[in-house]
């Protein structure tokens, strides 16, 4: 099965410091859903991995955001995408959980739910460090894009050994579907 982790704000909808609090305020960079189709008509199972302190800070509840992901499923499959599942964190960053990035909780559960190892490089998407060294630690290949704050967490450095930058999703999607091809004999 090939699989590929996805951050969701900043990575396939624009980010906001001030969060994505209801379904008006989720909008979708342009291209990434039809990025999101492509990985699909490849063969890629796509899943969202998206830290939701929001909920944990109570400045919106879990219909909310249930809410604001049918709306993304649903403006994926208008363009023909499908996304297989959203794995989210909804606890404070002092809440000290397992399951909130960078630790490696959520991309371990990912593993386990859909029986597949993320040893040997399972590519995951994100736009800030704690996305990118969520992934790595669990054995993942991480991708920077550039949108979102992810200029500026290129800018800041320290990314994981291996990490690979491109301007947004559909630019790693090109690089992933045009990468060579191991067959096996």
């Amino acid at each position: 099965m090939k699989l590929i982790i996805l951050d969701r704000d900043g990575v396939i909808n624009h980010d906001s410091d001030a969060f994505i609090k209801s379904p008006d305020e989720w909008i979708p960079i342009k291209g990434s859903l039809e990025a999101i189709a492509r990985l699909n008509q490849s063969g890629y199972r796509v899943v969202v991995a998206t830290n939701q302190s929001g909920v944990g800070r109570g400045l919106f509840d879990m219909m909310t955001l249930n809410a604001i992901h049918q709306k993304m499923h649903n403006a994926a499959q208008q363009v023909g995408a499908d996304i297989d599942a959203v794995f989210f964190c909804p606890h404070a960053a002092d809440d000290n959980c397992d399951c909130r990035k960078p630790k490696a909780g959520m991309f371990n559960e990912i593993g386990k739910r859909l029986g597949v190892s993320l040893r040997g490089g399972v590519p995951t998407v994100g736009d800030s460090l704690r996305d990118l060294q969520a992934g790595f630690i669990a054995g993942c290949a991480p991708y920077l894009v550039l949108t979102g704050k992810g200029s500026k967490t290129q800018e800041k450095g320290g990314l994981p050994p291996g990490t690979l930058v491109y301007p947004d999703l559909a630019g790693v999607v090109d690089f992933l579907l045009k990468a060579p091809v191991e067959v096996s004999v």
